[in-house]
């Protein structure tokens, strides 16, 4: 058989796997924090004994788009949006440590500061506790200032500082969990200079009517690759009958 046939499949499954990316960020559009996908397969010859004359498509690790959304407004004093770049340090379901800009805490029954998608924030020396309160501040650098059950309300004591970091983009990888991880698992620094506000949550930098025309554009790309399989199959079986005949 026409070795173009396998040509047009390799095409045809990379046009899969990039509508699986566009329609993963499509259906996170609303999700606080969330980091778009890029998608991106490159054309490889195959090399052998011969020539090589034909070119296969190969996937590429895909990047994340970095940049932030927009900023959403809640007035909730446990929502904090990262002001520019940076990353709020959370601990990932393996132990390690794990980023993340979804700004949306919440502090669990045993006092526990934790992400919406339920990961401990990292502080000083590891998750934040925080003892029984009846008010919680955060602060611009991620100092969080608690008001004790009972306590008068001058009586206020700073428990930790939420970690934030910086690390540089292009060593950082999105996980299956969602999380971003630096190349090595090695642990960053905390970052003095990252500025957070409160009351506000980021969005999703995902851009819905660009991600529609490139799935209807990798749709048509698909289509062709199914026409040029068939195309294929029909010139092996105009082949076929020909020998036949001879």
């Amino acid at each position: 058989m026409d070795k173009s046939l396998f040509i047009s499949m390799t095409g045809a499954s990379q046009n899969m796997l990039a509508q699986g990316a566009h329609a993963n960020n499509l259906a996170n559009v609303s999700t606080p924090g969330f980091q778009r996908d890029f998608e991106q397969a490159r054309s490889m010859q195959v090399f052998g004994e011969t020539h090589p004359t034909r070119v296969y498509a190969m996937t590429e690790r895909a990047g994340t788009d970095m940049s932030g959304g927009p900023l959403m407004e809640t007035g909730r004093e446990l929502d904090v949006a990262i002001e520019g770049d940076g990353w709020i340090a959370v601990q990932a379901p393996d132990g390690g440590e794990a980023y993340t800009r979804a700004g949306s805490l919440n502090i669990d029954t045993f006092g526990i500061l934790r992400t919406s998608s339920g990961m401990p924030v990292l502080g000083n020396g590891g998750p934040i506790a925080l003892p029984p309160s009846d008010k919680v501040e955060i602060g611009t650098d991620g100092t969080i200032t608690v008001r004790a059950q009972g306590e008068a309300p001058n009586v206020l004591a700073e428990i930790d500082r939420i970690k934030l970091v910086n690390p540089p983009g292009n060593l950082m990888r999105k996980g299956d969990d969602g999380l971003m991880r630096v190349e090595g698992q090695l642990e960053q620094p905390a970052d003095g200079a990252i500025k957070i506000t409160t009351g506000f949550l980021e969005g999703s930098n995902v851009n819905a009517v660009e991600e529609m025309t490139s799935m209807l554009s990798l749709a048509r790309q698909f289509e062709l690759h199914i026409k040029m399989m068939r195309t294929t199959e029909e010139n092996a079986q105009s082949t076929n009958k020909i020998l036949q005949i001879s």
